[in-house]
């Protein structure tokens, strides 16, 4: 780590807040060819892990079932620090980093909790519609079990 980053390090606090209001996230699996795959996904933090939605089949879910490590990244920008030199421009931001492991949910209970969750997260006002059994079904959830967990800002 970069001896300038070290003492830039949020909190479980801090981390936890990320995760809770961010809207989108970035997943990282490896291919069957041994090469990052990262996609943007929309999740939610609940219980100590990360959940993500989609469909039961493409890229992601594929990598997961050959290598279930994966890498898990979210950020809030604040805005840009502007200076004259162009050089000395930064970001103003907070970021989180998970290292972990994925897999897919096929408990119907646990993918209907998560569900109504990222429903509440995304969709508030459609807080108390009930989901249909067949779209909880053929919906696909993976769960991150978390590692490692890092969050920094700079200001």
């Amino acid at each position: 780590m970069q001896n300038r980053m070290k003492k830039n390090q949020l909190n479980e606090e801090q981390i936890t807040e990320i995760l809770i209001k961010a809207s989108v996230g970035n997943i990282a699996t490896i291919n069957k060819n041994g090469y990052p795959y990262v996609v943007p996904v929309h999740f939610i933090y609940y219980g100590g892990k990360v959940y993500i939605h989609g469909l039961l089949i493409g890229e992601k879910i594929s990598n997961i079932k050959l290598n279930e490590k994966v890498c898990f990244e979210t950020y809030y920008l604040k805005g840009y620090i502007l200076d004259e030199k162009p050089c000395d421009v930064n970001t103003e931001y907070e970021s989180v980093v998970i290292t972990g492991t994925a897999s897919i949910v096929s408990d119907y209970n646990l993918k209907e909790i998560v569900l109504d969750k990222i429903v509440e997260k995304y969709t508030p006002n459609l807080t108390e519609t009930k989901l249909p059994s067949n779209m909880i079904k053929g919906t696909g959830v993976i769960e991150v079990i978390i590692k490692e967990i890092t969050g920094k800002y700079y200001k």
